[in-house]
């Protein structure tokens, strides 16, 4: 729960382009980068730049090479954990893209739309909405096209026809009725039975917190992350977990994950960064939740290294319990320069913490640990690919985060690439009250967005405590949202204060007016671009995002903090009182935290529903129809550059080359053919 997505970035424009960069030695300058891959559906594709890659050692490089064959080893095992049926749906239709003779038909072309849409996605829900994708080509189309290809090409149970193939696929493409939602938040509910994920099969919400209740003791100060990694179902009426380890579930891409890690041990920057790949090594082969935690204290004390990897069983996003992880890859490395912002704001934690507006007994009486940098992406892999974050803070064990510290990146060359796509896009001009707020956008928005991801990351998700006792699933579906208003609360709430100024992260006193102006504009009207009409929000950070809006937006209406205006028949957010809003931050800050650190479930509930869940269906339709007139894709992806190990004549290799010049297409391909050896069904 501790990772940032970009939000606002949401109204970049870019149109479609070809793939003009060839094998790079030295990093493409920015204004000559071709950042434009495809634009289909909802959805623009990026490419990012890896600044620094060629002022490394010939070891970084090479861990990079190794670290990111890792990364893209676990693709299937995320699609595999989005729906069981993911996988035979992908391998189904990249056969029939690939030997389909004639490409030239409408049906065809959407086949390749709906093809794009859930390598997007990993898998057939939505990777935001989390609502399945209806594929626009006919049922009939899908059955022709199945049957003209030869059969080998499918991926055929044993014993299986092809026209049993297509009986078991058509209802789970083509009806709205079955499988409709990847991860059920609706209130009320089973949620585990009514959504269509693979972390449990054959058992109820019941069934799942009655197993993992009997598990817990609430007076185990280092208790594991019950469930993180496994599977739940039944076995002859029993419930049981099938864990993902080496010869467990997911074991033969698990097994060339570990071949992968192997090799970057061996040319690790130190002992420690040895040590913590060797950690994770055993985690893999054991899989051991002790060994995990274990993995994780090495992990987050390795502060000296400068290439640097998440790999494995991470977030709990996916799961509406919050406790089944998604497997996902992030290989990374530092850029000194720009981590001299980061290491201001880490260097400052205790202060941060003790001037919070949060009540003294849920602040942290020593904060621990705390580190941030910036750095580069060099690959992105399972749930980082091919959307990924912009800020990550890591790892999410609170007992881990209060003994040990917590890692914190922002994640330069992805704001880049978002930034350089969106010049010129008449996103602001269209949604912003005037040029007050325009300027302000212009002058001061890349930095008090990147600064906000910074506190958000480092400060956010690091601060408070949960009081003795307290379960860390105690909010349950609530969890996440919770989680993730606390952290931007953090953030905003200093990003008004004048410590920043006087530490030299802001210019001046009036720029943090910049991000609380596009937080409250995004959190009340123009994120709701994501949501289809007659929808509620579902994902977390949308609904924090509207939470901490809507709440300003009522308590400030007595003395007219924050209003609603109307201009040529359009409406507006206007602040009229910008200290206020940072006192409203705070106050929701401190109401917030004593409900993560007492676990008030029906407080986290009562806020979430009142203010978070449900859309103004008239600023709805209306923010619709004014962004469908800018043309603007409201989600990115990303392709991955492609590293090449280069060797002499003897084998020996002497360097690694990075390219940009792979496209959408060609990439998620070669993925398919190339990393792949999970079964159809695990």
């Amino acid at each position: 729960m501790k990772k940032l997505t970009l939000f606002f970035m949401i109204s970049i424009l870019f149109a479609c382009s070809g793939n003009k960069s060839e094998t790079q030695s030295n990093t493409p300058p920015i204004d000559s980068f071709d950042y434009k891959v495809d634009t289909f559906a909802d959805i623009k594709i990026l490419r990012y730049r890896v600044p620094g890659f060629e002022n490394l050692t010939l070891k970084q490089k090479e861990m990079i090479y190794y670290l990111s064959q890792a990364a893209t080893e676990g693709r299937d095992i995320l699609w595999d954990q989005n729906n069981k049926h993911n996988l035979c749906i992908r391998r189904t239709l990249e056969a029939v893209y690939e030997n389909t003779t004639d490409k030239t038909s409408d049906d065809f072309k959407k086949l390749e739309t709906y093809l794009k849409r859930i390598w997007m996605a990993n898998g057939i829900h939505h990777h935001y909405s989390e609502d399945k994708i209806m594929p626009a080509f006919t049922a009939g189309f899908f059955t022709d096209a199945v049957k003209s290809i030869d059969s080998s090409k499918l991926p055929l149970e044993q014993g299986e026809t092809v026209e049993q193939l297509i009986a078991k696929l058509t209802p789970i493409l083509f009806d709205p009725n079955v499988m409709p939602k990847k991860t059920n938040q609706e209130a009320g509910v089973d949620l585990i039975t009514t959504s269509a994920n693979n972390y449990y099969e054959g058992v109820t919400q019941k069934e799942v917190e009655d197993f993992y209740g009997k598990m817990k003791n609430p007076n185990d100060s280092t208790p594991i992350s019950y469930g993180l990694n496994s599977k739940l179902t039944k076995e002859n009426g029993q419930v049981v977990e099938k864990v993902y380890k080496v010869g467990g579930m997911y074991g033969a891409a698990i097994e060339r994950i570990v071949g992968w890690l192997e090799k970057a041990a061996g040319v690790a920057e130190n002992g420690h960064q040895k040590e913590v790949i060797n950690t994770l090594i055993r985690f893999y082969r054991n899989g051991d939740l002790k060994t995990f935690d274990e993995f994780n204290i090495k992990w987050v004390q390795d502060l000296t290294s400068q290439i640097d990897f998440v790999n494995g069983f991470t977030e709990n996003y996916g799961d509406p319990l919050g406790m089944k992880a998604s497997w996902e890859s992030l290989i990374n490395f530092k850029d000194p320069e720009a981590t001299k912002r980061t290491e201001i704001i880490s260097q400052n934690a205790q202060w941060f913490e003790d001037n919070s507006p949060t009540d003294k007994k849920f602040k942290k009486e020593t904060v621990k640990g705390v580190s941030a940098k910036v750095i580069n992406a060099a690959m992105l892999g399972g749930d980082c690919y091919p959307s990924t974050p912009i800020g990550i803070n890591l790892p999410n064990a609170n007992w881990i985060r209060a003994k040990y510290g917590s890692k914190s990146v922002t994640i330069q060359n992805i704001t880049e690439a978002y930034d350089q796509a969106s010049l010129g896009n008449g996103f602001n001009e269209e949604f912003m009250w005037s040029d007050t707020e325009r300027e302000r956008a212009a002058k001061y928005g890349s930095l008090t967005n990147n600064l906000h991801t910074d506190l958000h990351e480092c400060l956010g998700h690091g601060s408070g405590k949960l009081l003795p006792g307290i379960d860390p699933d105690a909010l349950k579906a609530y969890g996440s949202p919770i989680e993730e208003t606390r952290a931007d609360l953090f953030g905003l709430y200093y990003l008004g204060d004048p410590k920043l100024v006087e530490l030299g992260l802001l210019p001046d006193a009036e720029a943090y007016k910049a991000q609380y102006y596009q937080y409250l504009m995004n959190g009340f009207m123009t994120q709701l671009t994501r949501i289809q009409p007659g929808k509620n929000i579902e994902q977390a950070h949308m609904r924090n995002r509207q939470l901490i809006a809507s709440w300003v937006f009522e308590k400030g209406k007595a003395e007219n903090v924050v209003e609603l205006k109307e201009k040529d028949g359009k409406k507006y957010i206007v602040i009229n009182d910008y200290e206020k809003v940072r006192n409203l931050f705070g106050e929701l800050l401190a109401q917030i935290q004593r409900i993560k650190s007492t676990g008030d479930f029906a407080a986290g509930r009562d806020l979430v529903e009142k203010y978070a869940v449900k859309v103004n269906q008239d600023i709805h339709k209306e923010v619709l129809a004014r962004y469908a007139k800018l043309n603007i894709a409201p989600y990115s992806g990303f392709v991955n550059p492609v590293y090449t190990l280069v060797t002499d004549k003897n084998g020996k290799i002497t360097d690694v080359n990075i390219s940009y010049n792979e496209g959408y297409i060609q990439q998620h391909l070669r993925y398919s053919k190339d990393y792949s050896v999970l079964p159809t069904y695990n």
